[in-house]
Order: structure tokens, then C-alpha cells, then sequence
């Protein structure tokens, strides 16, 4: 396992990123999503809390030059499920659980983003409480080595979570023009106890010139009761 700082801080464009887990007292199911950007365009954006999940927004609608991929709802909840996303494949996904059909099939029906020459991989997760215990699913769709007609579809199921332990996917390997896409399996991270603390370690980890939001969502298996942070940048300052 990696501590969450640390791998992240090694890494100065990441892109978006999901994590999952569970806190080491098996007490929590953690959730956690954030955004970095590298343009004006990117960077003007906000977490804003939404009928259960999130929402982007643009924090100066005056400087919104193209919200085609960066205005969507990363976090929506059915039922006892929580999805999250990169992008408008959150709705898909929905609307596929809300029709009986699975996290699977309505990653089938789409694609990696169409942003010629990066092909931004499309990164999400599906969070399902049952009670006391949970599971989740990662997956991520991309291109086949920059290949505009050629999709890779990749899922990954933890149906027992380890105490303390996590999965982080997301969509950059690294920095680069074009940049390359995330290879290889989820990473496995530590997961807090505290949500201040897991929230305070991912922010921290994030390079300080590109980040730009953060959703962090503790389930507490016994109650049920969620706990949720989100810290957003703009500007230079936390907001």
C-alpha cells in the first residue's frame, strides 16, 4: 500500500481521480473524487453539493469558454449506490441502475472523451452499501495507445474491502503532450480513520498550481449516516 500523500505528490498531473475504501476500523465506507486542470477553462470550476451528490460549476460564468467536458455531475446517488465519475457517464450509469440493468452494461454503451490528441480516459466507480457491508467497482475506458478507433474496456470488482485499504484510479499517468493515459491496475492506498485527516492528505498531495476540487464522503455502516468535505480552489485560495 501507498501512503495517499506521497503517491500523489509524485505525480504533478494525475488528471481526475477516484478512491474508494474502507477505514481500518471497518467502520466507514470511503469515497473521494478530484479534479485538477491545466487551462483557464479547467480550472474555473467548483464543487457545488447536489440532490445527495455533486455538481461542477463554473465559479466565474463570464470565463466559460467550453463546458462540453468539464460541466457534469461526478457524484449522483441510487438508492444505496453512489456513482462517481469523470464525466456525463455518471447520468449513464444512473439511468442503466434505475432501469435494472448494471454499472457494466452502461459502460459498454460509451467511450473515452473525444479531445483529440489526449483521448482523456473515462474513469468511474460505483460505491453499493448493503447493510453493515459494501462493495465497489473501478473502471476505466480509454484509448488503445492514443488509437482514436480502438476503446479498452477495463472493470474492477472488490467485493470484500480490507480494513485501512483503498483503490485510486485515474485518468493521467503522468504530465505530457499528449498526456498518456493511467496504465496498469488500481494502485492500493492507506485509507484514515478521520475523514479531516484522509481529506487534508489527498489535498496536500495534489500539486498546488493544478488542483482544483476535492469530494471527499465518509458512510458509516452502522448508522448509515454519510459525512462529506469538499474543498475547491480558485484563484490561489481555498473557497
Amino acid at each position: 500500500m501507498e501512503q495517499l500523500a506521497t503517491y500523489l505528490g509524485s505525480n504533478i498531473y494525475p488528471g481526475r481521480g477516484i478512491i474508494f475504501g474502507k477505514s481500518p476500523d471497518g467502520r466507514n465506507a470511503v469515497t473521494a473524487y478530484f479534479i485538477m486542470g491545466r487551462s483557464e477553462n479547467s480550472r474555473n470550476r467548483i464543487f457545488k453539493r447536489n440532490n445527495g451528490g455533486i455538481k461542477t460549476e463554473a465559479y466565474d460564468p463570464s470565463k466559460l469558454t467550453d463546458p462540453s467536458l468539464i460541466i457534469y455531475s461526478p457524484v449522483r446517488i441510487y438508492e444505496d449506490a453512489t456513482i462517481v465519475t469523470n464525466g456525463d457517464q455518471t447520468d449513464t450509469i444512473y439511468e442503466f441502475l434505475k432501469s435494472g440493468k448494471s454499472f457494466e452494461d452502461a459502460l459498454r454503451t460509451r467511450c473515452f472523451e473525444p479531445d483529440a490528441p489526449n483521448f482523456t480516459p473515462r474513469i468511474s466507480g460505483l460505491v453499493s452499501v448493503s447493510g453493515s457491508s459494501f462493495s465497489y467497482k473501478l473502471s476505466i475506458l480509454k484509448s488503445d495507445r492514443g488509437n482514436e478507433n480502438q476503446c479498452l474496456r477495463f472493470f474492477y470488482e472488490y467485493d470484500n474491502p480490507i480494513n485501512g485499504e483503498g483503490h485510486i484510479i485515474h485518468t493521467y499517468d503522468r504530465d505530457g503532450d499528449p498526456l498518456p493515459s493511467f496504465t496498469g491496475e488500481p494502485r492500493c492506498v492507506c485509507i484514515d480513520n478521520d475523514i479531516e485527516t484522509f481529506t487534508r492528505n489527498i489535498w496536500t498531495g495534489l500539486n498546488e498550481d493544478n488542483k482544483v476540487s476535492l469530494f471527499v464522503r465518509y458512510i458509516d455502516l452502522l448508522t448509515g449516516i454519510a459525512d462529506t468535505r469538499i474543498v475547491n480552489k480558485i484563484g490561489g485560495k481555498e473557497v
